[in-house]
């Protein structure tokens, strides 16, 4: 299963409404309660993105390297398919972020085996051959 960047936000964040699911989730990822869990490295390129204006540097870094030594959590790094599929997805679906469309193309990759997302977003219920799960209802 792929863990998408609504996860990590939320779990960096000091207030969330996801904040209890996601520390749930990183928790048993870090137990090993989940079996083999994934995340795509653009997750930190999206971190950077969105939060850059909102806090220093130093605090970005801090919160990556969290993330990164996640224990149990194993990272993908895009190849070049992986972006054209990513394009083809935005294409075939409207979806509108490149972040979301890597994640899906990610997930439906050999590196993902189950095919699963882990994410808030609604949209990704629509892509064929993906399964979404909702982070509050993952029973961890």
């Amino acid at each position: 299963m792929l863990l998408e960047s609504d996860v990590f936000f939320a779990y960096m964040k000091k207030e969330d409404w996801l904040k209890k699911a996601a520390t749930a989730i990183i928790d048993a990822v870090e137990k090993g309660k989940l079996g083999t869990v994934q995340a795509s490295t653009e997750v930190f390129h999206e971190l950077y993105y969105v939060f850059s204006d909102y806090v220093p540097l130093q605090t970005i870094m801090a919160n990556e390297a969290r993330i990164a030594t996640i224990d149990n959590l194993n990272f993908i790094a895009p190849e070049y398919a992986t972006y054209l599929t990513a394009l083809s997805v935005m294409d075939t679906y409207g979806i509108t972020s490149i972040f979301d469309a890597i994640y899906v193309a990610t997930a439906l990759s050999a590196d993902v085996p189950d095919h699963t997302i882990i994410s808030t977003d609604k949209k990704y219920d629509a892509i064929k051959g993906l399964k979404r799960v909702d982070p509050q209802k993952l029973k961890v």
